[in-house]
């Protein structure tokens, strides 16, 4: 495919396609390491009609049917959703608490052990373990989000404001057209890890000198213990997803309507299929953060088990990096699609939660194990991507090149085993979750320095990680 590039400067490209205009930002040597198949699947995109916007963030990768780090916009009123361009684990996100401890705390491997084994009792990380919270209602939760959550597990008033929203709104009529068998096995999964990439990392933090203020600010300071958790909306959004795979091919089919990937599916704004399934879509993004908030509420527990009744740990933001949202840009209601992209918006923007509203809101990025986590701000200039950025490092290579590649030995030494800064794991044998080694991922130190040169985002602060629990 031929390809034309045009440099905007500040690690801002714009690649001419058949079939439109692809954005990129990202370092020159992060623009090299891109492999032609993802501007194969871009081009395909890009054949979805009345396009408005379509870029890639520099963790960009090979995914089903769209590259993950991607955003793509059309308008509400003659524009197009594609649940190919959402992902199948719809609400997919970060989230990240604060604790009042330092790193010299838990520095003490019996400690970091102690924490692993409690998380653990109340957060099920083995995909046949049913979740500790079966007296929550599962359809109050993906009607209501947190607001459907009983009071009780609800610590205080930051877990349900300092998050992107406590409540997706939706027509709930659509709910009536479900199988039952996705209430069955969703009910089992709230306050669940699920398997892949998915993790609780205990981290401490640095602070960017830069926006020490800022970080104090929000909450933060040098040496601080916090809690970063990385989960989506398990069964209930994949098994919609896979139900609107299949119901959307078929529409796509008798409308006529080809595309060279079959795995890339999309339909109008409008349709009964396109209204269905972003109804639905909202659903998911209630079970999504409902989900991590339970997840969370357990991590919490186990840190009282270890170190007192008294100990909290407050809120400090909950996002998301697979949807589609209705938002306001250039003067219209936009439709704006991100997977595994994160929204990062200035401060002052007027979508910012209550709580972040003059600062900015925290922008999760998790690294890969044994690496740095970040957390940032967004910039004004983020607007020229929709306040887009990345989600995460990135994959570098297939799980199974991963497996076939790369050691356990390797692995170890990433994870400093054996060291006083060792990163723990819960899992006894490193073999089980080889495909989840740093190496399978692209350097994140990488991906955060082309996103801060192109002015999308800035760095508040370095997570440094400290024990990891990964679900099997």
């Amino acid at each position: 495919m031929e390809r034309q590039a045009i440099e905007h400067g500040h690690n801002h490209y714009e690649m001419e396609l058949p079939h439109g205009r692809l954005h990129l930002y990202a370092s020159p040597d992060v623009m090299r390491s891109f492999e032609a198949k993802v501007y194969e699947m871009a081009d395909n995109n890009l054949r979805i009609p009345r396009n408005v916007y379509m870029s890639y963030t520099p963790d960009a990768h090979v995914g089903v049917g769209t590259c993950i780090g991607t955003t793509a916009v059309w308008r509400m009123k003659d524009g197009f959703v594609s649940p190919s361009i959402v992902g199948v684990d719809i609400g997919c996100g970060m989230r990240v608490h604060l604790t009042p401890l330092h790193r010299r705390d838990i520095q003490d491997r019996a400690v970091r052990r102690a924490l692993i084994e409690a998380i653990e009792r109340y957060v099920p990380t083995n995909e046949r373990t049913n979740t500790h919270y079966a007296d929550i209602d599962i359809m109050d939760v993906v009607r209501h989000g947190l607001k459907g959550l009983p009071e009780r597990y609800v610590p205080d008033e930051r877990w349900l404001t300092h998050v992107e929203e406590s409540t997706f709104k939706f027509d709930h009529a659509y709910l009536e057209h479900l199988p039952p068998k996705i209430r069955k096995y969703a009910h089992g999964q709230l306050g669940t890890l699920g398997g892949g990439n998915h993790f609780i990392e205990l981290q401490y933090v640095e602070l960017a000198e830069e926006q020490r203020e800022l970080a104090e600010r929000w909450g933060l300071f040098d040496g601080q213990v916090v809690v970063m958790i990385h989960s989506g909306s398990r069964a209930w959004g994949a098994m919609l997803g896979q139900a609107y795979t299949k119901e959307l091919r078929e529409a796509m089919y008798s409308w006529g309507v080809e595309n060279p990937d079959r795995n890339l599916i999309y339909a109008p704004i409008a349709s009964r299929e396109g209204q269905s399934y972003l109804n639905l879509m909202y659903s998911a993004l209630n079970f999504a953060v409902s989900n991590r908030h339970m997840i969370a509420y357990g991590v919490r527990e186990a840190f009282r088990d270890v170190f007192g009744a008294e100990m909290e740990l407050p809120v400090l933001y909950d996002l998301m990096h697979n949807y589609a949202l209705k938002e306001f840009h250039r003067n219209e209601p936009m439709l704006v699609h991100r997977k595994g992209a994160t929204r990062a918006l200035p401060p002052g923007h007027f979508l910012n939660a209550a709580a972040y509203k003059e600062t900015g809101h925290p922008a999760l990025i998790p690294g890969s194990m044994g690496t740095s986590s970040y957390i940032m701000v967004g910039r004004p200039e983020g607007i020229k991507n929709f306040y887009s950025i990345c989600h995460g490092a990135g994959r570098a290579r297939s799980r199974k090149a991963t497996k076939e590649l790369v050691t356990v030995d390797q692995f170890e030494r990433s994870l400093r085993v054996g060291t006083d800064d060792e990163v723990l794991v819960n899992h006894r044998s490193l073999q089980s979750i080889l495909d989840e080694c740093p190496q399978a991922y692209k350097d994140v130190d990488q991906i955060i320095d082309s996103v801060v040169g192109a002015s999308l985002a800035d760095v508040v602060a370095t997570c440094k990680p400290m024990a990891a629990i990964k679900g099997v």
